[in-house]
């Protein structure tokens, strides 16, 4: 049996009250619960928008790429790139990377489907544990 590990965060916030992209952006991953107060130079953050960027135009990045991009050493790259990894938002291409997706739509679309399957999977089991014990 192979299993495969995804985190998948939903965080109720307040949408911001004024149309900004950035402000929204920030909004997306800290709902998505990818920002947290550690992330001090919002390295995680600025990792996501390139890779969207990147995504746009159809191309895999390095994160040697990444990290001459972004100025951040490539073992913090690679820190965030796993988070986002983990969190299904990011796969892995030989040694490149690209958002799952081309848009964010279509990226809270699939993490949508994720999230729904992992709760058909945790009802399929609760009923079946619940037969077990005659509840």
């Amino acid at each position: 049996m192979v299993f495969i590990r995804q985190r998948i965060t939903i965080v109720n916030i307040r949408k911001p009250a004024e149309r900004n992209v950035n402000q929204e952006l920030q909004w997306l991953g800290s709902s998505l619960g990818l920002f947290n107060l550690r992330d001090k130079d919002k390295s995680t953050f600025r990792v996501f928008i390139e890779l969207l960027k990147s995504a746009k135009k159809h191309e895999t990045l390095t994160s040697d790429e990444l990290a001459a991009r972004l100025d951040l050493s490539r073992g913090t790259i690679i820190h965030h790139i796993n988070k986002l990894i983990e969190h299904g938002l990011v796969i892995h291409e030989g040694n490149r990377y690209i958002l799952r997706v081309d848009n964010l739509k279509n990226l809270i679309e699939e993490l949508e489907k994720d999230l729904r399957r992992a709760c058909d999977d945790l009802k399929d089991v609760a009923k079946e544990i619940d037969e077990r014990l005659g509840l």
